[in-house]
C-alpha cells in the first residue's frame, strides 16, 4: 500500500521501497503472458498465492498476513498497466486464495464471462 507523509500541510503519497520492488516482480514476471489484445467485457480473476514454509509437506491454509485484500490490488494494478485489459473494474469474480506450500509462486486463472447465470 501507498505511504503519505505531511510536508509543509500537504500530504504526499509514496511508495515504500519493498512495494516498488514488488510491482517491479509482478510486472516482469506478468509481461510475459500479456494477451495480444485486451480482454473486453467481464472476467474472472482466480489467483492462488502459494508462501514458503519450513517442513511443509503439501498445501495448508496461510491465515496470517498479509491479507488477500492488500495482495491483490497491486497483482490487478499491474495487470492494468500492461494491458491484459482495459479497465479492472472489469474484473466482476474474484477468487483469492493464500497456502503455505513446498511449491511457491502465484497461480493465475483469468476467465471471460458470459451470462450472469
Amino acid at each position: 500500500m501507498k505511504r503519505v507523509k505531511v510536508h509543509n500541510g500537504k500530504p504526499i503519497f509514496y511508495e515504500s521501497d519493498e512495494l516498488k520492488a514488488a510491482r517491479s516482480l509482478f510486472e516482469s514476471r506478468l509481461s510475459k503472458h500479456v494477451p495480444d489484445k485486451p480482454i473486453k467485457g467481464p472476467i474472472r480473476l482466480i489467483t492462488k498465492w502459494c508462501f514458503d514454509k519450513p517442513n511443509c509437506a503439501g498445501p495448508e491454509w496461510k491465515t496470517t498476513k498479509p491479507d488477500t485484500d492488500n495482495m491483490i490490488k497491486l497483482f490487478k494494478d499491474c495487470m492494468t498497466k500492461l494491458n491484459y485489459w482495459h479497465d479492472d473494474a472489469q474484473v466482476c469474480s474474484e477468487i483469492t486464495e493464500k497456502y503455505w506450500n513446498p511449491i511457491t509462486g502465484i497461480y493465475v486463472q483469468i476467465e471471460e464471462l458470459d451470462d450472469v447465470l
